[in-house]
């Protein structure tokens, strides 16, 4: 079993006024040589967006870009001809492929949270592809639900990789076990909100912690706990 440690308080951060970003891996104009991916998860960024604010017409290439809106309303244009709305707790994924642009602006009333996520791609140049899903907490609590996947569903996202994701969120204190395969997979676990202790780490409100070269994990949660586990393959095979 290996570990690494992401404190929230490590992050980088990037402050233009109305885009607040805090980085666990290099991004933007933040380096860092010792975090620069973790696995094929080679970008985790906790964005704030004030209202009416947002990012313009802009390129992606072959990244599986997922966006988990945790707070507000955002917006979704793109190359691809879709034009729609997002609102907490919502996740969307868009399989840049061949190339596409997009822009999404923040919409509602109030100041916009969401998790960036980039996931290298199995397959190069695919078509591109956009997808979102909705899911309201109170239809999953107390449960640990995949909110994107490598396997093609109605409940969930696809993604052009082997890697799931997943949203915990339980109102109880209790301790689940989370099973992988431990070749070539890793996970990265991050605490959204309340306290989540993982193996012998407590993890803070932000917090995160990668593990890989172990197929099972204990996680003990403490009242309201929130986090999001996302597993992905260590190498690119």
């Amino acid at each position: 079993m290996k570990t690494q440690s992401f404190p929230a308080s490590e992050r980088g951060t990037k402050d233009i006024g109305w885009l607040k970003s805090n980085f666990f891996f290099s991004f933007s104009d933040y380096y860092s040589p010792l975090r620069s991916a973790f696995g094929t998860l080679v970008a985790f960024n906790d964005d704030y967006v004030e209202t009416g604010k947002g990012f313009g017409i802009h390129p992606h290439v072959n990244m599986e870009i997922i966006s988990v809106l945790l707070k507000g309303k955002m917006n979704h244009k793109d190359s691809m001809g879709y034009s729609t709305e997002i609102e907490a707790p919502s996740v969307q994924i868009m399989s840049a492929g061949s190339g596409l642009r997009h822009e999404e602006y923040n919409i509602g009333t109030e100041e916009v949270n969401f998790l960036q996520i980039w996931i290298t791609p199995k397959q190069q140049n695919i078509t591109p592809r956009y997808q979102q899903r909705n899911f309201p907490k109170e239809n999953r609590k107390n449960k640990l639900v995949t909110i994107v996947s490598s396997e093609e569903g109605l409940q969930h996202c696809w993604i052009n990789q082997n890697a799931k994701l997943s949203l915990g969120y339980y109102e109880q204190p209790v301790n689940l076990t989370y099973t992988f395969n431990p070749v070539n997979k890793c996970v990265f676990i991050f605490s959204i909100s309340g306290g989540l202790r993982v193996l012998d780490q407590v993890l803070q409100e932000r917090d995160a912690i990668g593990i890989w070269e172990m197929g099972e994990i204990t996680l003990q949660c403490a009242e309201k706990t929130e986090f999001l586990i996302i597993e992905t393959p260590i190498n690119q095979k």
